[in-house]
């Protein structure tokens, strides 16, 4: 198999000839290990993209404080300023251009950052691509991380209880703009999108299924539709306990997903996703194991997710991110582990 055939197969659950490997090039990985990362990654080959190497970066002094402590701060495209602490990790909203509901009315979404000429030049990338057996997929967004991004999440959280008609018309807003990117993938001839909200926290979902369903599955389902109807794998990231909103993503077309593994009893949700049909990107724990653990620890986890998983008969892969804090040794066998399985 290639790697789009191999990708395909697992997540399909049908079973490929070794279980495959996504990797997401994060950017404080390449800050703290420097090059040297680069040749790890180049030893065990993805799947999802061809291999590049990338330049470990060079921050500003404008990027720290006087104490040395990595301090910035940035604007987006929909008008939110960020501050971050921690360089290549997600920053938190300082300035939230939606705090006033008075506002949402007259607010409109950035322009979708893609002409037709540059859908034409990513369509005619991701064709050559898969000839060169490439697997390919696009971001095409998120709704309630958006939806706090613009607006306090403790606020956010009311309307949705309360049913102001304004975080309706706030919603409509960014799904239409999300709708946009799905078409755009969908024009650029990718094999699958993703999309990314998280609705849990550790031990419990943050509002109830009730009000997920009401407010928030109609429009993904109408959001996933198109792509559906073009037959896109679609992938969707959540972080936290989401267990009871699984059998809603595999019925409005999700067909894979991206979990917070520790969340979980992993045979469980292993037996679950199976049985809905919902591929999974195994991430090893990187809160605890991957920071704190041994290599050996690690070694053994990557092992007893291969095998819970059953990622030998399809239906999952191994999805690899050098986040801040990670030793080397257990990136090293993080990858070699892998690389032995495979």
């Amino acid at each position: 198999m290639n790697s789009r055939e191999r990708v395909c197969a697992a997540m399909h659950f049908k079973k490929p000839d070794h279980v495959p490997v996504q990797y997401y090039y994060c950017p404080v990985g390449y800050y703290e290990h420097g090059d040297k990362l680069n040749d790890l990654y180049a030893s065990l080959e993805g799947d999802f993209a061809p291999f590049t190497r990338i330049a470990p970066p060079v921050l500003p002094d404008s990027d720290f404080d006087e104490g040395g402590n990595y301090h910035s701060f940035r604007r987006d495209e929909w008008g939110v300023l960020w501050e971050f602490r921690i360089f290549g990790i997600a920053g938190i909203p300082k300035e939230f251009p939606l705090a006033d509901p008075e506002k949402i009315h007259a607010y409109t979404a950035p322009p979708v950052p893609e002409s037709p000429q540059d859908i034409a030049g990513a369509r005619e990338k991701a064709l050559a691509a898969r000839n060169d057996t490439c697997y390919q997929f696009r971001g095409c967004g998120s709704l309630f991380e958006r939806m706090i991004e613009l607006r306090p999440e403790a606020d956010v959280l009311c309307d949705l209880i309360s049913d102001e008609p304004y975080i309706h018309e706030l919603a409509d807003t960014i799904t239409q703009y999300d709708a946009a990117l799905v078409k755009g993938a969908i024009a650029a001839g990718v094999d699958g999108i993703s999309f990314g909200d998280d609705y849990g926290t550790e031990r419990n979902l943050i509002m109830s299924p009730v009000l997920w369903r009401a407010f928030f599955k109609p429009r993904l389902k109408e959001l996933f539709k198109p792509a559906v109807k073009a037959g896109l794998d679609i992938f969707f990231h959540s972080c936290g306990y989401i267990w009871e909103l699984l059998p809603d993503f595999a019925e409005i077309g999700v067909t894979s997903i991206w979990p917070q593994l520790p969340a979980y009893d992993m045979k469980k949700l292993a037996e679950r996703c199976r049985e809905l049909g919902l591929a999974v990107a195994v991430h090893t724990d990187r809160a605890k194991t991957m920071t704190y653990g041994s290599p050996a620890e690690v070694r053994d986890l990557v092992l007893r997710e291969y095998e819970t998983f059953r990622l030998y008969d399809g239906g999952g892969w191994f999805y690899i991110e050098a986040d801040n804090g990670f030793p080397w040794a257990n990136l090293e066998s993080l990858v070699n582990t892998i690389k032995e399985i495979r």
